[in-house]
């Protein structure tokens, strides 16, 4: 049985939920969850609106451009904060890579 892919979270890393994870608006809670097998993670404002970007499209790198426009914050700053967020739910499966579609 093949485990969780770990991934290396750098700025070209296109970041996405895996298959088995889902982000959720949870209507009872009032809050965002990562709904995954047997496990629930509730992310605060700022990672909802990280991974709500987080499409398998989009680069860390757009991802930073993206905040640091929209809250006119250092872009190196938001990048730096980013990738260490993305690490740590990576590192806790909650996250992994888009991989290159074939032709």
């Amino acid at each position: 049985m093949a485990g969780p892919r770990h991934i290396s979270v750098s700025e070209a890393s296109r970041p996405v939920l895996p298959r088995h994870a889902k982000l959720k608006y949870d209507e009872t809670r009032k809050v965002w969850v990562i709904l995954a097998p047997e496990r629930v993670l509730a992310p605060d404002e700022i990672a909802v609106e990280v991974l709500q970007l987080c499409d398998g499209i989009r680069n860390v790198g757009d991802v930073a451009d993206q905040l640091a426009a929209k809250y006119a914050a250092p872009r190196d700053a938001i990048l730096t904060d980013v990738i260490a967020m993305l690490q740590d739910l990576a590192d806790k499966g909650f996250l992994t890579e888009a991989r290159e579609k074939t032709a």
